[in-house]
């Protein structure tokens, strides 16, 4: 029986984001992920013989957060459907190849479920307590719908996922309404997959599968994509909202990084790490956005024929293309869109949590996913003890963010560490590197001497939600613009004043700040603001090849390593 004080743990680590999500009473206590404690990246590589290794740490700290013990958890949720993945497990065999074990093949498969089948008594043994007769597999989709829909503002919605692979499916369409949430059509499987699409053609560029935000970025250098457009449509057939994947062509690329195929037809090899990016990259990475902004449009117009709801919900990897949400904000006959800032993977464990409350407990929704901010915090005694570990140059300040602002003003590129750690993989203004947006060379300074990382990627603005309008066209008034998820055209009397945070292209991917859910970095900008003229910061996530800083001794240590010019760090700013 669940009455008040009831708790709801959520989890992901099927294939990676490995994630946490803790509810009390239909409300979020934590959401973190698993990456952010132990410093690798997505927490570990989507494996067979891995999905049984669970987030932990970001258990532990749910746990914490909420003062309690297995004991006092009510349900458990685990965003994957064994059963449901098992009906595919003959087409299985059908993938060629003459690798013995791994994905695609029958004795991987077998892996897999066996690692699966351990997840409960692997959980037994996390506080020797019996948890098997609260925990629930539930459908990955149905999770990443859950995500988006349950926590919108809204009582009704059609909701959109895609990603690279559920359970089988990569495209799934829902209806929302009320606490409920029902399957309208799975349009598309694996291997007819988007995600899986972009994972393949970032490797083909160079890059690892997980950069698809890289391709995103590169694609904005296109000039002519009509001859690669072509290419892409010999072998990505698209009917309506249906489309279809030639596997051969990509030739299980997720399982084996062979290029091959898509070499011949693109005319290029694929790239090595550090090789020169040619404009026929660009052009091929302008195609697929095209290409995926088509699909995605065609979708969304059916799912509204079948929805009739001025509201849409998206969620899956996919939902991370800010370029593809503007399109279709813009030009899809849906009025409202909410995303919310973990739509990958690690979101999953937030919608298996409210699945479980709102669909199969039948609770009434009562929770508005407004803030990114769920994440650990540190008290200035922890803060002050790191900074004393390391032997830091530091002061204890009032001002922190006026202090901040005139640094940045002066052409510094800042740390800045508050508050609660934000989710998603998108620094949202508490674990955040900030600088001048007006400096034309600051670009190529976080790039090269910060951040270590390609020149053509761009930064994004934190803008003053009283005066976003002012400088962007932005699109409505979605709670996702504080997310960092829509591309947004700069006006063009502008575009001259901030040109570290403008794209090639004049877009942004802008987030609005908004007072009370974010008051201290909401008081950083405003402070710029009276320095400059100018309403936004250049932000990017406070990390260097790794995940986003999580702890004080992740910040330092990062501040350390790299040319960051000051740390501002709760009331603390340090200094080199």
């Amino acid at each position: 029986m669940v009455d008040s004080n009831s708790y709801i743990l959520g989890i992901n680590c099927v294939y990676h984001e490995s994630s946490a999500c803790l509810l009390k009473d239909g409300q979020i206590i934590a959401a973190v992920e698993e990456e952010r404690f132990t410093r690798v990246k997505h927490a570990k590589l989507a494996s067979v013989d891995n999905p049984d290794v669970l987030p932990v740490n970001a258990i532990s700290f749910c746990l914490k957060e909420a003062d309690i013990t297995w004991n006092d958890i009510n349900f458990i949720g685990y965003s994957f459907e064994p059963k449901k993945w098992a009906t595919q497990l003959d087409k299985s065999a059908t993938i060629p190849g003459e690798r013995k074990e791994g994905w695609g093949t029958i004795e991987g498969e077998e892996i897999f479920e066996r690692k699966l089948k351990d997840i409960p008594y692997k959980l037994c043994q996390l506080d020797q307590e019996d948890i098997t007769d609260k925990f629930l597999w539930l459908p990955h989709h149905l999770c990443h719908a859950g995500s988006a829909y349950f926590v919108s503002p809204y009582s009704e919605a059609a909701v959109l996922v895609v990603d690279g692979i559920g359970e089988v499916e990569s495209t799934t369409l829902y209806r929302g309404k009320d606490n409920i949430l029902s399957e309208i059509e799975a349009i598309a499987c694996y291997p007819d997959s988007l995600g899986t699409l972009w994972e393949t053609i970032s490797v083909l560029m160079g890059f690892s599968k997980y950069d698809a935000t890289k391709v995103m970025g590169l694609a904005a250098y296109g000039k002519e994509d009509q001859e690669y457009l072509e290419m892409f449509k010999t072998f990505v057939k698209v009917q309506g909202p249906i489309f279809t994947i030639d596997p051969e062509v990509l030739q299980d690329n997720d399982f084996t990084d062979d290029c091959s195929e898509l070499e011949n037809l693109f005319g290029l090899q694929k790239r090595k790490l550090n090789e020169k990016l040619e404009q026929k990259h660009a052009d091929i990475a302008l195609a697929l956005q095209n290409l995926t902004d088509t699909i995605l449009l065609n979708i969304a117009n059916y799912l509204y024929d079948r929805v009739q709801s001025p509201n849409l919900c998206l969620a899956g990897g996919v939902a991370l293309n800010c370029v593809s949400n503007q399109i279709l904000q813009e030009k899809s006959p849906f009025k409202n869109l909410y995303i919310q800032p973990a739509a990958h993977d690690a979101g999953t464990a937030i919608g298996a949590a409210y699945c479980i409350w709102n669909q199969t407990l039948r609770k009434p929704r009562s929770y508005i996913m407004k803030t990114p901010y769920l994440g650990p915090d540190y008290s200035s005694e922890e803060i002050q003890t790191v900074l004393d570990r390391n032997q830091l140059q530091y002061s204890q300040v009032d001002n922190i963010e006026e202090m901040t602002a005139t640094l940045i003003s002066e052409g510094n590129v800042i740390g800045w560490f508050q508050g609660k750690m934000e989710i998603g993989p998108r620094a949202l203004g508490n674990r955040s590197l900030v600088a001048d947006p007006r400096n034309p060379n600051m670009r190529e300074i976080m790039n090269q001497k910060v951040k270590h990382r390609e020149d053509f990627r761009p930064f994004a603005p934190s803008v003053l939600e009283e005066y976003a309008q002012d400088w962007f066209k932005l699109p409505g008034d979605s709670l996702a613009l504080g997310f960092m998820l829509f591309a947004c055209d700069a006006l063009e009397d502008k575009q001259s004043l901030i040109p570290a945070i403008l794209h090639v292209d004049g877009t942004s991917r802008v987030q609005v700040v908004n007072q009370q859910l974010n008051p201290k970095y909401h008081r950083l900008i405003q402070a710029f603001y009276q320095i400059t003229g100018v309403p936004l910061v250049l932000n990017t996530s406070f990390n260097d090849t790794e995940p986003i800083v999580c702890s004080p001794e992740d910040a330092v240590k990062t501040f350390l390593k790299t040319k960051i010019d000051y740390l501002a760090i709760g009331d603390f700013l340090v200094r080199k």
